[in-house]
């Protein structure tokens, strides 16, 4: 220690509140009553000290890093917190030859707290292996991210995953009048209050996050006693403090597919309201339209197809408007195109045909074009028959002609069976028609 470094009476000085306020115990522990309620599997295998390995998946700020700090004191196990991002494999070797000492000469065991675990790769995962399975370790995961995407089978087959959701508002405004209340961590200690809208407030912007509605009620006390000079926090002390709420949203995580599956099965659904929200909330948070615009040109075809080919050439065109304007000027073409697929008419004839064709062509390979309707550009082809017997279809009455156009072993197969919605319908009556007439052609012949 330097001489001059000055030790702080209070040993919590300086720590951001939300770390202060971390919970110490499950009785002071908020929200998860699923997992850590009375009676719960976990919370049963906490007060047993039975606990085994695990991995928390859920979104930031739920209490993951906090429910691992909590076993390892109610177990009274070593708490090694290890970083996914700053830490590899030769940092993991040190810390279980310590682990392996400290279970041998002392008879304690290590709970190794893997913060982000999905950014381990594979070869880093598998390192962990044969310390769960022996026991040197108890390993306890987090992860924002899918376990069954991001975490190896093997590992996730001798973990148990528990699932964390986002923090109710109710939860957070307990958590946030605990840290108003709390004296000795908190901020209970400087007359503060707040009202309830305040509360409310705080806790419907910090989108289930603990850590921000704590990070937020610190800044807002600042806001209230520096700039304000009082020790009332009220609602608009709350948005001079937080500005703007920021949207949670990873674009190359979990939550962008979930996103674009409430998005697409919105409009597949026929419901506008729902698809203009989705749409929202994928522009807001930052998603690129252009990666929007794909889905939409792809849903226009797999999902409304024929029943109105305009949906296609819609979508296209917003595609052209992002190209040509960018956003924000782009987001109420990609408003129009979303309420124009979804009030469509629907019909996946398209996609089950081309699926059907798909099939056939992997499965017979590369069939051989009948003779009649091959090209033939050359003497030598025409001799050995190419074109030899094709009837031209403007020479026909209706400009429609009876003749095969699918591979012998195919004759007959047909792939499109279109609906009777939207402009699909005139398509089917139109084909039905043609189809009547070539049949009393053929018994007239």
């Amino acid at each position: 220690m330097d001489l001059f470094d000055r030790q702080p009476e209070d040993p919590l000085e300086g720590t951001p509140l939300a770390e202060r306020m971390r919970p110490g115990s499950l009785e002071e522990f908020q929200g998860q009553e699923e997992i850590v309620g009375p009676g719960q599997p976990l919370r049963v295998a906490i007060e047993e000290d039975s606990v085994s390995s695990m991995i928390f998946w859920g979104p930031p700020g739920s209490g993951k890093t906090t429910l691992a700090r909590i076993i390892a004191n109610a177990t009274e196990s070593d708490f090694v917190r290890f970083s996914a991002v700053t830490s590899g494999v030769p940092e993991l070797r040190k810390v279980i030859a310590e682990a392996r000492d400290r279970r041998k000469f002392n008879g304690v065991r290590t709970i190794l707290f893997v913060d982000e675990i999905h950014r381990f790769n594979k070869a880093q995962q598998d390192a962990f292996l044969p310390h769960v399975e022996d026991g040197t370790i108890t390993l306890i995961g987090a992860t924002t991210e899918n376990p069954s995407f991001e975490v190896i089978s093997p590992l996730l087959s001798r973990t148990r995953v528990y699932v964390l959701k986002q923090l109710s508002e109710q939860d957070l405004a307990r958590i946030v009048r605990s840290a108003l209340e709390d004296a000795e961590r908190g901020l209970g200690g400087e007359g503060l209050e707040a009202d309830d809208e305040a509360v409310a407030l705080m806790a419907g912007v910090a989108d289930g996050d603990a850590r921000i509605a704590l990070n937020l009620l610190e800044l807002s006390a600042f806001t209230a006693r520096e700039a304000e000079g009082t020790a009332r926090i009220t609602a608009e002390t709350v948005l001079k403090a937080s500005q703007e709420k920021t949207i949670l949203y990873d674009k190359s995580g979990e939550e962008h597919y979930n996103l674009i599956s409430a998005l697409h099965k919105s409009l597949r659904d026929s419901d506008p309201d729902g698809s203009l929200y989705w749409l929202g909330r994928m522009l807001e948070g930052g998603e690129d339209p252009l990666y929007i615009v794909r889905r939409l040109i792809r849903f226009a075809s797999e999902d409304v197809g024929n029943a109105d080919p305009q949906a296609l050439v819609l979508s296209v065109a917003a595609m052209q408007a992002c190209h040509f304007v960018g956003m924000p000027e782009c987001e109420l073409a990609l408003a129009e195109a979303v309420t124009y697929l979804a009030a469509a008419p629907k019909s996946n004839s398209l996609y089950a045909a081309y699926g059907q064709v798909k099939a056939d062509v992997r499965q017979y390979g590369a069939l051989p074009v009948p003779l009649h309707i091959r090209n033939a550009p050359t003497r030598l082809m025409k001799d050995l028959g190419y074109g030899s017997g094709y009837k031209y279809a403007h020479n026909f009455e209706g400009h429609i002609v009876d003749q095969e156009h699918m591979p012998d072993r195919l004759k007959g197969r047909r792939y499109y069976h279109p609906t009777d919605q939207g402009f699909e319908a005139r398509i089917s009556e139109r084909l039905d028609a043609w189809r009547r007439r070539l049949e009393e052609r053929g018994e007239q012949e």
